[in-house]
């Protein structure tokens, strides 16, 4: 008698799963020794410390606008004398 049965034999179904494994692994090894974590983790810190230094200045602009509006807003108002004497 024939088998007419169809489907994945245990034999093939090992043999895939090894297959995978072994990609997995050289695809692994591959990405630890050309270093893409280490440029990764290096890029994260650098954004980190450049956020930093961006905000420290971005918080110094802030307090220079806010003053310079504070004269403005004096200079309007009259309160403050400006640079410029006065013409008879």
């Amino acid at each position: 008698m024939l088998r007419t049965e169809k489907g994945i034999t245990l034999v093939a179904l090992i043999i895939t799963i090894i297959v995978l494994v072994i990609l997995a692994a050289v695809s692994i090894a591959a990405v630890y020794n050309s270093r893409v974590v280490d440029y990764a983790v290096n890029g994260a810190i650098n954004f980190s410390t450049e956020s930093m230094n961006e905000n420290n200045i971005l918080s110094g602009t802030e307090s220079l606008l806010d003053s310079t509006l504070v004269r403005i807003n004096s200079i309007l108002q009259g309160t403050q004398s400006t640079s410029t004497p006065a013409s008879n």
